[in-house]
Order: C-alpha cells, then sequence, then structure tokens
C-alpha cells in the first residue's frame, strides 16, 4: 500500500487541482482514460470546434440572403475531424508527461473503492486522508429491444468517426442532440430526430424550447412525443421502429447516435465500498463544502451534480482546492445561477429559473421579449427569429433570470449573469451602462428598459 497526501482520481478537472500550494506534499492522479476528460476528448472542446465548422458551412448556404453568390460543394470530413483531435489529443498527452515531470504520481488504470480512503487501482492499493473524487459521468445506455445488434454511437464515438454517416437517427433531444444534430447536418448527413417530449430543449423556457423545435423541424425530420420502440439491422444500416401520436412508423439509417442523458460513474468507482452515499440517481452526495459522506473525501464535476457544466465542475475544484488545505476555514458554494449554453443553430444561454418554475413555485415575476429584429445589428443579421427574455422580481427589481436565443447568445447573456452575481438592479443595467451602437448587445439594453413595474 502507498501512502499519499493527497489522490485526486480523474484528471479532467480534477488535474487542474494540484497548485503551488500543495508542492510539498506527496499527490497522486489516476485516470483510466486520457488525461483532460470529457471536455477535452470527447465533450465541450471538440464538440464546439466541430460546431464551428457547421456554422462555416451553413454561413456558405444562406449566402444568398445577404447578396453573396457562393456554393457550398462539400464537406472534407477527415479533416474537419483531424483539426479538431491533433490537438486535443496532443494537449492529452502533454498533460500527462507534465504531472509526472512536476513530481506528482501518474496512475493509469481504473479506480476502485476496497475500503475508507483506501482505493486500487491496477492492483495496487493506494492510502490518502485526503481524496477528491472527480471522475465525471458516460452517455446513458437506454433499454431498447434490438440496441446490442446494431451500429450505434454515443459522444464518446461519433465525433471521431472515420467517414461521416450518410444518415443518422439521432435519441434523444437535449443538448448532444441538438449540437450532434447541426454538425453533422451541416456537412451533409441527413438526420432524424427522435424525442419522447413535445418539444427539443424540453427543460428549457417554454418560448425558447418551442422556437428551438421549430427551427430543427425546417432543417431536419424531427419525430417529437415519440419513442423507440426496437431496432434492427438492415442492409442500409439500421431500421428504428418508432410509436408516437401519428402511430406507428419504421425510419431507416446508416446508423443511430444514443443522445439520452448520462450517468454518473460512481458505480465504477464503488464508492459503497469507500462509504460514501449516492442519491436515486447515483450522483455522490455533497454538503455545501463538496465534502462527502466520508470526512476528507471531496467530490466535484458530473459526479456530483446534474448540471454537467465543466464551468461549474472547475469552480468547485477551486472550493476543494482551497477546502483540502484549510480545514479550518472552509468555504462553501454560492452560486446564485448556473449559466449555461447550447452550441447549436441557433444558439441558446440561459441563466436562472424558467418562467414554468416561477410560476409552479408561485414566484411574483415579470417578464421581457426583446427581438434581434428590433435592432440594427439584428438587421445585418437578416434575423427574424431570435430574442432575448428577461425575468425579474418586481419588488427588488433584480434579475431573476435570462434566457436568449440567437446568434452569440453564449456572450451576451454574460453581463446579465454577473448582474446577478453582484446584485445589481434592472435599472442600474438599464439606464447606469452605456451598450455600444449598433452592437448585439443593444437588445439586451433593450429588454431591460422594457421590464415592467407590476402595479401597487
Amino acid at each position: 500500500m502507498t501512502h499519499y497526501d493527497l489522490v485526486i482520481v480523474g484528471a479532467g478537472s480534477g488535474n487542474m487541482l494540484p497548485r503551488a500550494a500543495i508542492d510539498r506534499m506527496r499527490v497522486a492522479i489516476v485516470e483510466r482514460d486520457r488525461f483532460g476528460g470529457t471536455c477535452l476528448n470527447r465533450g465541450c472542446i471538440p464538440s464546439k470546434m466541430l460546431v464551428y465548422a457547421a456554422d462555416v458551412a451553413e454561413t456558405v448556404r444562406q449566402a444568398a440572403r445577404f447578396g453573396i453568390r457562393a456554393e457550398l460543394i462539400g464537406a472534407d470530413w477527415p479533416a474537419i475531424r483531424d483539426r479538431v483531435f491533433a490537438r486535443t489529443d496532443r494537449v492529452s498527452e502533454n498533460a500527462v508527461a507534465f504531472r509526472r515531470q512536476s513530481g506528482v504520481d501518474v496512475h493509469v488504470g481504473e479506480a476502485r473503492f476496497v475500503a475508507p480512503h483506501v482505493l486500487e487501482v491496477g492492483g495496487q492499493q493506494l492510502r490518502s486522508e485526503r481524496i477528491v473524487l472527480a471522475v465525471g459521468s458516460r452517455p446513458s445506455m437506454p433499454e431498447i429491444d434490438g440496441l446490442t445488434d446494431v451500429s450505434f454511437h454515443t459522444t464518446d464515438t461519433i465525433m471521431r468517426v472515420d467517414a461521416r454517416p450518410e444518415s443518422m437517427v439521432v435519441i434523444g433531444g437535449g443538448y448532444v442532440a441538438a449540437e450532434m444534430s447541426h454538425v453533422f447536418g451541416a456537412f451533409g448527413t441527413e438526420i432524424t430526430i427522435v424525442e419522447r417530449e413535445p418539444r427539443l430543449l424540453a427543460t428549457l423556457d417554454d418560448d425558447v424550447a418551442q422556437q428551438f423545435t421549430e427551427r430543427y423541424a425546417e432543417r431536419f425530420d424531427v419525430r417529437l412525443a415519440t419513442k423507440v420502440e426496437r431496432v434492427e439491422r438492415t442492409a442500409r444500416g439500421v431500421a428504428v421502429h418508432l410509436e408516437g401520436a401519428a402511430g406507428r412508423d419504421v425510419v431507416e439509417a446508416e446508423t443511430i447516435l444514443l443522445a439520452a442523458g448520462r450517468i454518473p460513474n460512481s458505480d465504477v468507482l464503488d464508492v459503497a465500498a469507500g462509504g460514501i452515499a449516492v442519491d436515486e440517481h447515483g450522483h455522490v452526495i455533497t454538503d455545501e463544502t463538496y465534502t462527502t459522506s466520508v470526512p476528507g473525501v471531496w467530490a466535484i464535476g458530473d459526479l456530483a451534480n446534474h448540471f454537467e457544466l465543466k464551468h461549474l465542475a472547475n469552480a468547485e475544484m477551486r472550493i476543494v482546492l482551497h477546502n483540502a488545505l484549510h480545514a479550518d476555514d472552509t468555504r462553501r458554494a454560492n452560486f446564485p445561477v448556473l449559466p449555461a449554453a447550447v452550441f447549436a443553430d441557433p444558439q441558446i444561454a440561459t441563466a436562472g429559473p424558467t418562467e414554468r418554475a416561477l410560476r409552479e413555485q408561485g414566484k411574483p415575476f415579470v417578464v421581457a421579449r426583446r427581438d434581434y429584429a428590433d435592432t440594427g445589428y439584428g438587421w445585418a443579421l437578416e434575423d427574424t427569429t431570435s430574442f432575448v427574455k428577461l425575468i425579474a422580481d418586481p419588488a427588488t427589481r433584480r434579475l431573476l433570470a435570462a434566457h436568449i436565443i440567437g446568434p452569440q447568445a453564449a456572450t451576451l447573456i454574460q453581463p446579465l449573469v454577473q448582474a446577478i452575481y453582484l446584485d445589481n438592479t434592472v435599472e442600474q443595467l438599464a439606464h447606469d451602462v452605456l451598450y455600444i451602437h449598433p452592437a448585439a448587445s443593444e437588445v439586451i439594453a433593450q429588454a431591460l428598459l422594457e421590464l415592467p413595474h407590476l402595479p401597487t
């Protein structure tokens, strides 16, 4: 058994923990796959690099709207793919070498608890009074009859395929389905999306989800309120048997993309053997300091929360680093809202509760919605469908939420997120700040000015 001052399991956000403050400690990092975790290798970064290429392709397709004569003659999928992974794979490999050179013991293999504070990796036992768990999540495998007999992909594999599929059935209607449909659809793949809910991105604000669904229905074959009964292999690839409001149907495609959510890797880690409690979904239970049910063991990221946000995992990591070093002066999580984005076409950004959630909670609120089309930059974009929706507390005049669908949404929402964190009032944001004319941000200013006062 090897004793360490600190063991980090998972080299995604966990790889950011070793800092100068712990240089004198004996530290180990355990990773069963590539350094960088889901984000670098099969998630945020490669998907956004692919999304940008897809955006370029769609810009060419839409060029005639701006008086530009252009034609998209094709997409070189291997070149598109290799631009992404030649870069990310190099970063992952260099990270391993860097950690070893800096004095961290790197264990490549799958870690499992064998007792509280004791992990086993490749037959070797590691013990530490301080352990950080950051092993993330994996794609969920829905129970579909015949699935094991057909070709299918998840986000772990679809972005690295050797050849772009000519047709694909995407099972699921969340952010993975939205982004990968945009990517492969832009490059020429025939896309069918199958979603159980009556709208795509159904957890988002109703107006945003409805607008997004309508836009995607113009681009793809979207089957809503529909479930997959079974799948079977065919000469073309796979037949997907569907049942929905319109009855039964069969869609054939070259392959399937499973985009039906993710599950935490707590079972792979065998946290029960370490005395660590989980919730009904398998997420490790922590308090506001990210301490688990076992003192001295912390958990962050997808393993410990339901949000699947890299920026949240990074923030959690910073809190845990402090708490691992300062037991008498712990920091606690304090995130008024959790901003998130869907990098599709249209792009979406959101922070704070939806109208639906506030209504269900019985909380008073006021709403303003402003279209991009009402601004000079919206004219430049020839945009007729994008909008900003702001929700505020009528008593305090503080923003409660922001929901944006349209170009640059993930960038436009950031000052609103800062306003919520800094406790600014709507009036401060609307009247005490200058907004550049005619930038896209003017739509934010106009929405703020329109937030109504409730009658007294």
